[in-house]
């Protein structure tokens, strides 16, 4: 499953519930700023309510800020 999610992740065998949660922390990394009403929509579709939306979305942006953080001081990288 790693292996499917690192090269393609949209090839990947994820449930429906997963791919729509996937697609949304993938659109939130890539621009947040394009999440709009239709996005959260989906996610109640596929059974999140507004606590597990607000989950996924901290959990998420902290990756990414933590992730930026550490590219920024260079954490992991030689040299």
């Amino acid at each position: 499953m790693v292996k499917a999610l690192e090269s393609d992740y949209t090839k990947a065998p994820l449930a429906p519930a997963e791919r729509v949660m996937v697609d949304y922390v993938v659109q939130l990394t890539k621009d947040a700023t394009k999440i709009s009403p239709a996005h959260h929509q989906a996610l109640r579709q596929v059974a999140f309510d507004d606590r597990g939306i607000l989950q996924i979305t901290l959990i998420a942006s902290w990756f990414n800020y933590i992730n930026r953080v550490a590219d920024a001081l260079g954490v992991g990288r030689e040299g």
